[in-house]
């Protein structure tokens, strides 16, 4: 079945919150039902009438034609079905994703896949910061699922990553991986400054050189792990610079020695 699409009218004044739009939020609806969601907005009130135009089809799959910085919480809290956005989006896109597959061909804002416990985030251009990571005073970021970004992403890309895979295949900004508490990092090109600062668990991957790395991580060794060969199988669907970066013998090291320092970070020889 066709999937049912809204067309962005033009630019939008001011911020829309598109946390609404998902399909077990859909299922019934009539057409003009939908058209009379209203977005939470910063200043006038709005529907998705609107905002869009809508041509009906089966909501399982949403696709939103044409893009802004502007469109919020798109995809927030999806648990099945898929949401695809031809162009770019605001903050907080994928946040608490727990199943489904949200796929952006465009750049994601702050915060995408903040919170997420299942599923699939694919962002085809470049990530904001924060990716991953938690709201404020939040303990954790992201807790399950897998993030993949072709571009480029923002500082501290899997904040306090909880369990789940994440890979960058384009440039990670400073501190990625910072306090990490488990899971999987995988960064495919440059690295910005301390990769896994204070991280306690977890591994996070370097296919390329970083600006500067903690002294407090402790060399064990050039290794060829079976694991990581099994982890590049397991990415290689998704990303063959993630599986061409894991199938080499790479340099470990232990870390963050300054906190619990049971990560590990594996990078080329150093």
């Amino acid at each position: 079945m066709k999937p049912l699409v809204l067309t962005l009218r033009g630019e939008p004044e001011q911020r829309l919150d598109l946390s609404p739009l998902l399909p077990q939020r859909l299922k019934g609806l009539t057409p003009a039902a939908v058209e009379a969601i209203p977005l939470q907005t910063t200043r006038q009130p709005i529907t998705v009438g609107d905002a869009f135009r809508l041509r009906p089809g089966d909501v399982e799959t949403i696709r939103i034609v044409g893009g802004s910085e502007r469109l919020d919480r798109v995809g927030e809290g999806l648990d099945s079905g898929a949401i695809e956005v031809e162009g770019d989006v605001g903050q907080r896109a994928g946040r608490g994703l727990s199943g489904g597959r949200l796929t952006i061909h465009g750049d994601a804002g702050p915060c995408a896949g903040s919170g997420m416990s299942g599923g699939m985030i694919e962002i085809r251009g470049a990530a904001g910061p924060f990716l991953a990571g938690p709201l404020p005073g939040e303990m954790a970021g992201m807790r399950g699922g897998t993030i993949i970004v072709r571009g480029d992403a923002g500082e501290r890309a899997a904040d306090r990553l909880r369990r789940g895979t994440i890979v960058i295949e384009g440039r990670a900004g400073a501190y990625a991986g910072s306090r990490m508490i488990a899971g999987t990092l995988i960064l495919c090109g440059p690295a910005g400054a301390l990769p896994g600062y204070l991280m306690k668990r977890g591994t996070i991957i370097l296919g390329r050189d970083c600006e500067a790395l903690a002294p407090t991580f402790v060399d064990s060794g050039i290794h060829d792990l079976v694991a990581l060969r099994l982890l590049a199988r397991s990415v290689a669907a998704l990303s063959s610079r993630a599986e061409a970066t894991l199938r080499r013998p790479l340099q470990r090291l232990a870390g963050d020695t300054s906190v619990l320092g049971k990560g590990e970070l594996f990078c080329r020889s150093r």
